[in-house]
């Protein structure tokens, strides 16, 4: 099977991970779009793989916690009456941890917002954890039960809750309501009051929209099926990881959190994502 370039991979990947749509892609490159999209596949599978196996034995001491909304092929009120509307079409929720101080996403996974979502993400970063941690999430009560079941009372966690009221001028379609206040609400352990705070998941939210096509809004860059955004997500964090300088820490993630010696470049990234197609092949075989 004929395969790009190693120079187009590299390319492509590059823009891929600077927020460029896979059509905007295969216009600048002049890569098929069906050549495209498999790359954005494998590598999404291969960068899942890798930080799965990456990220574990962790010593982060502050974790937040946070959601963030996209939807596939169409929004959910409209997926009643949409045409050939594939299975995962709707609303999709991005779960996210971020360590506060070298500000590593050590897990995350795309699904729906219910309890048992909620569970399957908080279990997957318990499993990564060797030390104790202060958690702090927003004030979505699937959290409760998932952190409860996940960790068990060797945990100090707290929510922080916000209040909105109305804006005193009249809001655009995506203008968030006023916070008109916040509670720190302690629900298990000690935590310390001064480190609850949900602001760098927050950010990092807007570090996904900004970076990846796909959750920008009021534009038909939307994912169309669910799987393939799940790769774009895996992709993006692992450029995020383990390529992109964090301007306050003045190195990576992963080279904060001592997962990384060494700060990589998109030309790595494509190493793990040929280095998987080989173990591939090996079983194929």
């Amino acid at each position: 099977m004929n395969k790009l370039p190693r120079e187009a991979r590299i390319q492509i990947i590059s823009l891929l991970v600077e927020g460029m749509s896979l059509r905007a892609v295969t216009r600048i490159t002049g890569v098929s779009i069906n050549t495209v999209t498999k790359l954005l596949i494998d590598a999404g599978k291969a960068c899942s793989e890798f930080q799965s196996l990456a990220f574990r034995n962790l010593t982060c001491r502050r974790i937040q916690v946070d959601e963030i909304w996209a939807f596939c092929y169409a929004k959910q009120r409209n997926v009643e009456t949409a045409k050939a509307a594939p299975e995962g079409a709707g609303d999709v929720w991005t779960w996210t941890a971020i360590d506060a101080d070298t500000k590593l996403i050590p897990s995350w996974l795309v699904g729906d917002r219910s309890g048992e979502t909620a569970k399957t993400f908080i279990s997957d970063l318990a499993s990564r954890l060797i030390t104790r941690v202060q958690l702090t999430s927003d004030g979505y009560k699937s959290y409760l039960q998932a952190v409860e079941q996940a960790f068990g009372g060797d945990i100090d966690y707290a929510m922080l809750v916000k209040h909105y009221g109305e804006a005193a001028e009249p809001a655009g379609r995506y203008s968030p309501g006023i916070c008109t206040g916040t509670d720190k609400e302690a629900i298990t352990g000690n935590p310390d009051p001064k480190h609850v705070s949900t602001s760098y998941s927050e950010r990092s939210n807007l570090t996904m929209r900004m970076h990846m096509r796909r959750f920008t809004r009021l534009t038909n860059a939307f994912s169309k099926k669910i799987e393939n955004h799940a790769y774009s997500v895996s992709l993006h964090f692992m450029a995020y990881n383990f390529v992109r300088i964090h301007g306050s820490l003045r190195c990576t993630p992963a080279m904060a959190a001592g997962v990384s010696k060494r700060l990589w470049d998109i030309s790595d990234i494509v190493t793990v994502i040929e280095d998987w197609e080989v173990r591939q092949d090996k079983l194929v075989g």
